[in-house]
């Protein structure tokens, strides 16, 4: 069973979301998604193993669905995601469905 993952929320600009004068809080898994795709290895100081680096692919003369398939479900797994669907039929049409896993059995 999938999880609420509750953070800090961000807007479209990657901005901190704010309402009422406070930080919004709610369910970040889209935006952890989006944030693995985006980060390149290295961005992250504490967690310079972490990231897809979906840009070196999409900037890439060869298109390696097959590497990049492995590398999202590699790192949406060490986050402690769970996909249920990851289909790249190229690089423009990417389906991605992920949650993260509950703890409690």
């Amino acid at each position: 069973m999938a999880k609420e993952m509750l953070d800090i929320m961000l807007d479209e600009n990657e901005d901190l979301l704010f309402k009422d004068g406070d930080f919004v809080i709610g369910d970040a898994t889209l935006q952890h998604q989006r944030h693995l795709l985006k980060c390149e290895k290295g961005n992250i100081k504490s967690e310079p193993l972490t990231g897809v680096g979906i840009r070196n692919f999409l900037l890439d003369d060869e298109v390696n669905a097959p590497e990049l398939k492995k590398e999202i479900q590699r790192e949406f797994e060490a986050d402690g995601m769970k996909i249920r669907k990851l289909k790249i039929n190229e690089l423009s049409n990417c389906e991605i469905e992920a949650d993260y896993e509950d703890d409690i059995n």
